[in-house]
């Protein structure tokens, strides 16, 4: 394997990464979304999980142009998963509240994410990619941390 095949290889690997983490966030915030009883806080995590579908998409069609297969799923697999994993609960409380929280953490694990992929050596194009995604990130994160502060 030549260094081109295992950049390309550390490329993808760091890109589908995101997509799971973005998969994540669409499940979790439109199960949110589903489960929300306030009509402003429908559309905020079904905004949001529309746009994690959205950032999922453009890095399976980046991952696509360097030649390899995207990963199609999140970290979930049928059951939520890393900080997406207290919205099973909080969906079962059927309360705003604790809904916002695990947005929040869910959120939190984003975050970790995309600051985890922009310390990785990236291609200029796609890292300005990952760098714009990652500021629709902080601002889901900002929003979701402001809403549960200033519920409480």
């Amino acid at each position: 394997m030549t260094s081109t095949d295992t950049n390309t290889k550390e490329i993808t690997s760091v890109l589908n990464t995101l997509t799971e983490t973005c998969k994540d966030g669409e499940n979790g915030f439109k199960a949110a979304a589903e489960q929300a009883k306030q009509q402003t806080l429908k559309a905020l995590f079904a905004k949001y999980s529309a746009q994690r579908t959205q950032y999922a998409l453009e890095l399976q069609s980046t991952v696509r142009g360097l030649g390899d297969k995207p990963e199609t799923t999140g970290h979930m697999s049928g059951a939520l998963h890393r900080g997406w994993m207290g919205l099973k609960e909080a969906l079962s409380s059927n309360d705003d509240k604790a809904l916002i929280d695990e947005c929040e953490a869910g959120e939190d694990s984003a975050m970790k994410a995309y600051k985890e992929a922009l310390g990785k050596p990236l291609p200029p194009e796609i890292e300005n990619l990952v760098r714009k995604q990652f500021a629709g990130v902080q601002e889901g994160h900002r929003v979701m941390s402001n809403l549960k502060h200033n519920r409480q």
